[in-house]
């Protein structure tokens, strides 16, 4: 069986944002593959450590990814900051004789680094179109977790653990592994805390991860971090301001600064993005679609609101508002250029991550967050039949089944988008729902 094959039949997905299938983005050709070990999201801290802590099998994962695609250099983004796995990364490439093919690049400490578009470009010098992914420019994008995920679907294991940093206002700040499926709670308290009634969890880092609604939820192949702090942190009463809330307290008070666009990661790209017009359109119930059709172009790295504005404004938040009602009018955005070019301004716009931490109110709770050999077995695991873009994954097993784990128990819909889901523990199918497949373990 081919390697990607071996993908597919892993059920590899991007291990932290949208979970995009890895098999459809191997299938294409690129110039370059690149490595997302920037990790900008603050607070957060598995790729970092997976990198120092599986070197070889990560290295080797994206050697052979980036050979799949015939790419003709495989390089590594990492920030600078990190020396010490900088090193072994380097020193490993060496040892492996792959020195040749894949190279370390570091980044500077800026957020979003980790933004697959900002990625391309500090990597390559070549700028992703309007719109567009990252193999338009010929590049394919993975990240550490993933390549480690490629180069363990090569000896034949499926994914069914996925890395988390636990992390926030708590006692104890760890990275930890466990089966996909695992009940939210069970990780939560890993932190220390039994009671959540003063606190909100966001669902992935502090800049673009939501705050979750209740702490019912299972561990998905895309779940990356969970971020606790108390229900009175400005980080939480920001990300829980109502749409209404959001557009009154708009409307009312931009002063057309433009901060929100001289900061926008891709608007320094060369891209038409401008938050502050989006914001006008709201002010003055300007009607014009072609100006409104740009808000497609929003990244939702969140920077506009929880950072540049000076007075504290929701530009992100009008971007969405216009953008759904474009969506449901049928309206989509279409670029007539084809060659973009970064602002010369860009370099001096760049956010330190250090000062976006400090404003965000988080700077007391950047601290490590270990990875830490915790056995978590829940008793019953539910796993999502659609954890990834695409159709969710068709059962292929019945209530009363027993499974091993790794076994195979949703396959991928037929001439469809999607990726395949496996049992992460051995026990019994107990149910199998709407969304999810039950298993009890043995």
């Amino acid at each position: 069986m081919s390697l990607l094959d071996l993908v597919k039949e892993a059920g590899i997905v991007g291990a932290g944002g949208a979970g995009f299938p890895t098999h459809v983005k191997l299938a294409a050709k690129a110039d370059y593959i690149l490595l997302n070990g920037a990790e900008c999201e603050p607070l957060l801290r598995v790729d970092q450590q997976l990198m120092e802590l599986f070197p070889d099998e990560i290295i080797k994962g994206f050697e052979a990814a980036g050979r799949l695609v015939g790419a003709s250099k495989a390089l590594i983004g990492i920030k600078r900051k990190h020396k010490d796995v900088v090193s072994i990364l380097k020193n490993r490439i060496d040892a492996l004789q792959f020195d040749s093919f894949v190279e370390v690049k570091e980044l500077e400490d800026f957020y979003p680094a980790g933004d697959e578009q900002v990625l391309v470009y500090e990597l390559t010098g070549r700028v992703v179109p309007e719109a567009g992914i990252p193999i338009q420019v010929g590049c394919v994008v993975i990240n550490s977790e993933t390549a480690l995920n490629i180069y363990r679907a090569s000896l034949n294991m499926p994914v069914t653990e996925k890395y988390i940093t636990v992390a926030g206002d708590i006692p104890k700040r760890l990275t930890v592994k466990v089966p996909v499926g695992t009940p939210i709670i069970e990780v939560l308290k890993l932190s220390g805390i039994e009671n959540f009634a003063e606190y909100a969890v966001i669902d992935g880092g502090p800049m673009m991860g939501p705050v979750m609604s209740g702490l019912d939820g299972y561990v998905t192949k895309k779940t990356k971090g969970l971020v606790i702090l108390k229900r009175q942190h400005y980080l939480i009463k920001r990300k829980t301001l109502s749409p209404e809330q959001a557009r009154r307290v708009n409307r009312t008070s931009c002063e057309q600064c433009r901060m929100c666009t001289d900061m926008c990661p891709r608007y320094l790209l060369g891209h038409s993005m401008q938050p502050h017009k989006m914001m006008r359109v709201l002010n003055y119930s300007l009607e014009n679609v072609e100006d409104q059709k740009i808000t497609y172009l929003c990244s939702q790295c969140n920077l506009c609101e929880l950072f540049s504005c000076p007075i504290g404004l929701y530009p992100k938040a009008a971007n969405i508002n216009i953008k759904q009602k474009l969506a449901e009018k049928g309206i989509r955005y279409h670029s007539e250029e084809t060659e973009f070019h970064a602002r010369k301004s860009r370099k001096y716009r760049l956010v330190p991550s250090r000062r976006l931490i400090a404003r965000l109110g988080l700077y007391n709770f950047d601290k490590p967050a270990p990875m830490t050999n915790i056995s978590l077995e829940p008793e019953v695991v539910y796993i999502t039949k659609s954890q990834h873009v695409g159709a969710p994954a068709i059962p292929v097993v019945s209530v009363g089944d027993h499974v091993s784990a790794g076994q195979l128990i949703g396959k991928i819909p037929e001439n469809s988008l999607g990726a395949a889901i496996h049992a992460s523990i051995s026990g019994t199918v107990v149910e199998i729902g709407n969304s999810f497949i039950a298993v009890r373990r043995d």
